[in-house]
């Protein structure tokens, strides 16, 4: 496995978010995902929280679009939405997706080894790209 940054970079409110979610996620028989969760959960006892203006461009946050490469040599693009958003056919992936938990708070350039229903799988972020914030009409 290759980070950039060495531990993940979660940005402080999407850390609060994350724990909460992996919390109310705990009721699933799938074994894949259940450990997809808990490695994320031990991942996040390292991770390094950041306020909003420290947090680097090109990790992978919520609402994130993200290029990754496949084993399978394959490019594919998606945006990272929570789960009430996701919407495979329009390339909004889950965050609680197993490929959502295995991307979350890693960086431009990393290799993941992640277990998915396919198997364990290296994956590669090769892009990341943030939100536009929109601009706020009452200023």
């Amino acid at each position: 496995m290759n980070m950039k940054y060495k531990n993940l970079v979660i940005e402080t409110k999407e850390f609060a978010l994350m724990k909460r979610l992996i919390r109310e996620s705990g009721h699933s028989n799938d074994h894949i995902y259940l450990g997809s969760v808990q490695k994320l959960s031990e991942e996040m006892m390292f991770a390094k929280t950041v306020d909003e203006t420290e947090m680097p461009a090109d990790v992978v946050r919520l609402n994130s679009v993200v290029t990754i490469r496949t084993p399978m040599n394959k490019n594919i693009v998606f945006s990272l939405v929570l789960p009430e958003n996701s919407n495979i056919a329009e390339n909004r992936l889950s965050i609680l997706a197993p490929m959502g938990l295995a991307l979350f708070g890693y960086a431009k350039g990393d290799s993941i080894s992640w277990e998915f229903p396919s198997g364990v799988n290296e994956i590669k972020i090769l892009k990341v790209e943030q939100p536009v914030p929109v601009d706020n009409p009452a200023k």
